[in-house]
Order: structure tokens, then C-alpha cells, then sequence
């Protein structure tokens, strides 16, 4: 087990993405936990999804009364990045801004590389000026691509990405590596798989099945009900993000005298896939006792298995012992306690059958 050697305690933490599934959760933890925290939020709200589940996150946040400053703005604007560091001195930087999603890569690649990249080189720079103690930053499970080895392993190679999205961020932890060795910044980046939730993003897969079965509309379940998938749910993940917020990686020079890279990835996921038709199964039986549908609802004519879709991979499978062994976490959040908790969100948010 590591020791924390990072003190959130009376700190500035600068988190982006923060009117985000993950980022929003987080900022609410960072709060209920650390003493004299204040903690400056960047989201350019974007309208890839519903912008009313980001600003409903957001009046959560803001209802705390906590030390919370927020400002959109987009991490893609070098000046927006640079004023926040130059005026708010944050010691510890979470990453969470991004553009998500595998499908909408293949037709709107030019988000990825604004924000993905060019964002994402914007807050190393920033880093690198401003004495950053620690930037934790968000990867994802899709850089394993069609990888055919199960669990994923951080020491798998991960050269053949299967969509735009994962070469993104690939590059992400390529770009964070090298920065890491020249400037000797701390880094650690974490691959995150399947995150779900309570107020999640209405472009995941559970989401979009909700919205669907609500509307009487079939829903497609991709390659024919066989892919698995390690879903996490957000607060494990929130847990796993704030521990590791807390230890950098140790800066140590090598026998050449030069800085050895204070730099870590790690998976965060839940370490047991479930097969997809059985998550509908569950998600549809705790949808009926949320009474976001009917309770004889007719499952089954609303459903319909297709082919595999491309840029998707069949299975998501986090091999999770570095993230137990060095921080003595584990994902423990069952896929039915997870899924009641959305349902019971989504008959708040959007009403129950009448």
C-alpha cells in the first residue's frame, strides 16, 4: 500500500469536466470529505447531451454553500487554461474534460482532437508553469481496442486503437508520459470502464435503453446480446479517483542521474464483465419497480439483437490488482444496487408511468 504523500487538506484542486457525470460526482466527495478545500470547476457544456443534466449537476454542487468557483469555458482555449492557473494556483489538477464517446468519433472526429488533444496539451502546459503537485487525468478502457487477452492489464501493449476516441486517449498518456519525464511532473492516469449512474450520460447504452423502453420504442442490443462489459458504478469510481488524488507518483532519479518519470496509469473498473442482455435483464426489472415502466411491460417485443457496430469491441474486462495492491481498493458496488439507484433518479427526473 502507498502512503499518501499528497494533502488535500486547505488546497485549491482545479477539476474540468466538473459539470460532468464523473467530475460533477467528484467535486461533491471532495467537499463532503476534506477539510478547507476549495475546489475551481472548468466545463465548456457543451450540448453533446442534454445540457439540463449538466446544469441540474451543477445547482448540486452549488447548493453544498462550499469554497466552489465555476467557469465555462473550454480547456481547447489556452487563455481560459492559463487565467484559471494564474489566479486560483491549483495544487492538484483532476482532467475529467474530454469528448466522449466511441460512435460520435467516427462522424465528428474534430471534437476529439480540440479537446482531447489540444485541451489536454493545454492543461500540461499549465502544469508545467504553475508548481502542480499531482495531475490525475481521465483515459479510457477503449485504448485496448480489440486487444484479445482478458483481463486488460496496464502492461498490455495498446498500439492498435479501434476508433478515434481511444487514439486520443492513447495520446493522452503518451503526452502525459513525456511530460512527466521532461519537467518532472507528477502524473497518474486512469482507464475507466463503463461508468454508470444516477444523472449519467444519456449517450451510455443503459441510458438510451431507458429513454427507448420509456417511449415504447425497440431497443438494439449490439452483437447479438454477447458483449460483456465491465460497468463501474460512479461512486466506486469517485472513490478510486480521490485516492489517488492523494499519492503522486514518487519523483526519483535513475542510475544515469536523470529523472526517472513520476508517472502511473491504472485501470479503474469493477473486475467481473457482465454479459449485456443480462444488465438489460436487471435494468428493465428495476425500471418496473421504479415505475419508470409499467409492470407488464412486454420486454421482449421491444427488443432486438444486431450485428457488432463499428468501432465497438465485444469485451471490456479490467484487470484491477495494481489498483488494489497500491491503494487498497476495490470496486464493490453490485450492478442491481447501481441500476436501482438510476432508476430510482430517472422516475425522479423524468416522472413515473402514470
Amino acid at each position: 500500500m502507498v502512503q499518501f504523500n499528497v494533502s488535500l487538506e486547505g488546497k485549491t484542486v482545479l477539476v474540468t469536466g466538473a459539470a460532468g457525470f464523473i467530475g460533477s460526482n467528484l467535486v461533491k466527495r471532495l467537499f463532503k470529505d476534506v477539510k478547507n478545500i476549495r475546489v475551481v470547476g472548468l466545463d465548456s457544456i457543451t450540448d453533446y447531451y442534454d445540457v439540463n443534466i449538466k446544469y441540474e449537476r451543477l445547482k448540486e454542487i452549488d447548493n453544498l454553500g462550499c469554497d466552489w468557483t465555476f467557469v465555462k469555458g473550454d480547456i481547447a482555449d489556452r487563455a481560459t487554461v492559463d487565467n484559471i492557473f494564474s489566479e486560483y494556483k491549483p495544487a492538484v489538477v483532476v482532467n475529467l474534460a474530454a469528448q466522449a464517446g466511441v460512435r460520435y468519433s467516427i462522424t465528428n472526429p474534430d471534437a476529439y482532437i480540440q479537446s482531447n488533444l489540444i485541451g489536454f496539451y493545454n492543461i500540461l502546459e499549465a502544469c508545467r508553469h504553475n508548481e502542480v503537485e499531482h495531475l490525475v487525468y481521465a483515459s479510457s478502457s477503449s485504448v485496448y481496442g480489440s486487444n484479445k487477452k482478458v483481463p486488460y492489464s496496464t502492461d498490455d501493449k495498446v498500439d492498435n486503437p479501434v476508433s478515434l476516441y481511444a487514439a486520443t486517449k492513447k495520446s493522452n498518456e503518451l503526452m502525459a508520459h513525456a511530460y512527466s519525464k521532461l519537467y518532472n511532473i507528477p502524473s497518474t492516469g486512469l482507464r475507466f470502464f463503463t461508468v454508470y449512474g444516477p444523472a449519467g450520460r444519456p449517450d451510455m447504452a443503459y441510458f438510451g435503453f431507458t429513454n427507448k423502453l420509456r417511449e415504447g420504442k425497440t431497443i438494439q442490443i449490439f452483437n447479438y446480446g454477447n458483449c460483456k462489459r465491465d460497468f463501474t458504478y460512479v461512486d466506486d469510481i469517485v472513490e478510486g479517483v480521490v485516492r489517488v488524488m492523494q499519492h503522486a507518483p514518487e519523483k526519483e532519479n535513475g542510475e544515469d542521474g536523470l529523472p526517472i518519470p513520476p508517472y502511473k496509469v491504472y485501470n479503474i473498473g469493477n473486475n467481473s464483465p457482465e454479459n449485456l442482455l443480462d444488465f438489460v435483464t436487471i435494468l428493465q426489472e428495476e425500471l418496473i419497480a421504479a415505475k419508470v415502466l409499467p409492470a407488464d411491460y412486454d420486454f421482449e417485443s421491444h427488443k432486438e439483437l444486431v450485428p457488432m457496430q463499428a468501432g465497438d469491441v465485444p469485451v471490456t474486462f479490467a484487470d484491477t490488482t495494481p489498483l488494489a495492491q497500491d491503494f487498497g481498493f476495490k470496486p464493490s458496488t453490485t450492478l442491481r444496487d447501481g441500476l436501482r439507484a438510476f432508476a430510482k433518479w430517472y422516475a425522479g427526473y423524468y416522472g413515473t408511468v402514470r
